[in-house]
């Protein structure tokens, strides 16, 4: 009996790990596809500078959404759970392909001017409230999330989780038009797709416990 509970207690980190791996995987291949693009299509073509700010600051914006939902305790209603899980899972993934894509054409994986590829320059920050990229939470209510438990935990996840999802959007949706790689692109219509079923799920979930969305970044 002692030793089914400790599977279980440790089945779960495991699986999610294990799918992680294997989606990362899946993003080295097409980074791997994109190089070979590279290579055979047209001779010497690069990432444009919004190619590579926006794989840069998605894949920062993505490594909160993963803190986020790791941060989230595990007293709280499995439907909640099964959605901060899968946050985990496919972010994970798409932080793997871009970060891909950036070693396969040696750019770094961050940049000390975050959404210059959208904004054109570094104020974005005074914009956002003090935040680098647009949803971002900030440290105390990450803080305020991993004190919380049961519904308080949940609700402020899923206003937490929704504001980020909304600020993913709209940079994927700036991206579309200012990036120049088409498999980027086709990325960046990925996470529009699947954010945007997210944020109507949790704004429903949300609604169900009397609490209302954060405003809009």
């Amino acid at each position: 009996m002692g030793s089914d509970t400790r599977w279980s207690r440790f089945r779960r980190p495991l699986v999610l790990l294990l799918c992680a791996v294997l989606l990362g995987a899946g993003g080295i291949v097409a980074g791997m596809w994109l190089q070979s693009a590279r290579g055979t299509v047209t001779v010497g073509i690069e990432l444009s500078p919004a190619d590579v700010g926006f794989a840069q600051d998605m894949s920062a914006h993505h490594e909160q959404a993963v803190q986020i939902a790791q941060t989230l305790p595990q007293d709280v209603d499995p439907q909640i759970r099964v959605i901060a899980d899968q946050i985990v899972v496919a972010q994970t993934s798409e932080i793997a392909t871009m970060r891909g894509w950036l070693n396969l054409f040696d750019e770094p994986f961050t940049t000390a001017h975050p959404m210059q590829w959208m904004h054109g320059s570094d104020h974005v920050m005074s914009e956002q409230g003090g935040a680098p990229m647009p949803g971002m939470a900030s440290t105390s209510e990450i803080i305020r999330l991993a004190g919380l438990h049961g519904p308080d935990a949940e609700a402020l996840f899923l206003q937490l989780m929704i504001r980020h999802h909304q600020g993913g959007v709209d940079m994927a949706e700036a991206a579309i038009h200012a990036v120049a790689s088409e498999p980027i692109r086709r990325v960046a219509r990925g996470m529009i797709r699947d954010q945007s079923n997210e944020i109507a799920v949790m704004t429903a979930l949300l609604g169900t416990r009397d609490a209302n969305p954060l405003p809009h970044p």
